[in-house]
């Protein structure tokens, strides 16, 4: 048994916290009949309705792929361009983990897995996800400061980033840096870097956790081992540990 609000999450309809508020609003209905006790608890053998569509239980896959510059994380486009879909098999409901920009490359999990997507982009998570930046400029040991200690802009504040200065070129005033985050906001790395005032030139996410693309041609994908699987959720336990430790 189960409880209810987790197995609408584990299905790919929303986040546990939305499946909780939809319960309490009556949207959720168990063999016919209307739930509004988020804790209720149900089986494998029970027909469950959110906001009149069937629960579709189908099993969980979690692929890593290598996404390729140009393509976009969704479902499909109203533009006709290529999506991180187009790569993968076609016979379950799967969608990205985050979002990565059309002209960004790197490490993509994608799954229909929608409780296992919350924990790994939610901030409360504190999964942490580097990534490599080509950028136009230098950045002054004051900016590095202030993304090592929680960059604060006019519109947004982010938490502390750490910081690895991997190739400095004077000549054409770019520098490569290694920046790990643990937030998903949207276009978040290209926004704290344009508040430093500098443009990202190239962006590639390197690593997810502790998993990594390296070695995958663009486009390429696998299934994530059990094991992965494990670890990522481990990573965001502790995160999710630190952060109540942090508020009380």
């Amino acid at each position: 048994m189960e409880r209810l609000q987790k197995v609408i999450a584990q299905a790919g309809v929303c986040s546990r916290r939305k499946a909780e508020a939809l319960i309490a609003r009556g949207r959720v209905r168990v063999n016919g009949k209307v739930v509004t006790e988020p804790g209720t608890k149900v089986s494998g053998s029970d027909a469950i309705e959110v906001n009149g569509k069937v629960l579709d239980k189908e099993d969980k896959v979690y692929y890593l792929m290598n996404k390729p510059k140009g393509t976009i994380c969704s479902v499909s486009d109203d533009k006709e361009r290529k999506t991180v879909l187009d790569y993968l098999p076609k016979d379950k409901r799967i969608y990205p983990v985050g979002r990565l920009d059309f002209d960004t490359s790197g490490i993509l999990l994608l799954t229909n897995d929608g409780e296992f997507t919350n924990r790994m982009i939610h901030p409360r998570y504190h999964v942490p996800k580097t990534y490599t930046i080509n950028l136009q400029g230098m950045l002054t040991p004051e900016d590095i400061q202030r993304l090592k200690t929680g960059l604060k802009t006019r519109d947004e504040s982010y938490q502390p980033a750490k910081v690895r200065i991997l190739q400095k070129d004077y000549t054409r005033d770019r520098m490569i840096l290694e920046l790990t985050i643990s937030e998903g906001k949207n276009h978040q790395v290209k926004n704290m870097m344009e508040a430093l005032g500098h443009e990202v030139r190239k962006l590639n996410r390197k690593s997810f956790g502790p998993l990594s693309a390296e070695g995958m041609k663009p486009g390429e994908y696998r299934v994530l081992k059990r094991h992965e699987i494990r670890e990522l959720l481990r990573l965001a336990a502790e995160g999710e540990q630190r952060r109540e430790g942090e508020e009380r």
